[in-house]
């Protein structure tokens, strides 16, 4: 990967790694039963990755030179 792809991807991740914290406050889990927005963590890391594969999508790969 280049130092491109890798930028894109890190603000992917920062960027769910926002969401997921935000989706914990406005939304969680109130009976405690839910995997995933039961914790802080749990929702933060899991936006985070979802924002890291989401902002991979967009990223071209380079093309090969012909021999």
């Amino acid at each position: 990967m280049t130092k491109k792809q890798y930028i894109i991807t890190g603000i992917g991740v920062v960027v769910g790694l926002l969401a997921g914290y935000v989706y914990y406050l406005q939304v969680g889990c109130a009976s405690g039963t839910c995997a995933i927005t039961s914790k802080p963590v749990n929702s933060t890391l899991y936006g985070g990755l979802m924002g890291g594969l989401l902002f991979n999508m967009f990223v071209t790969s380079p093309k090969k030179k012909d021999k």
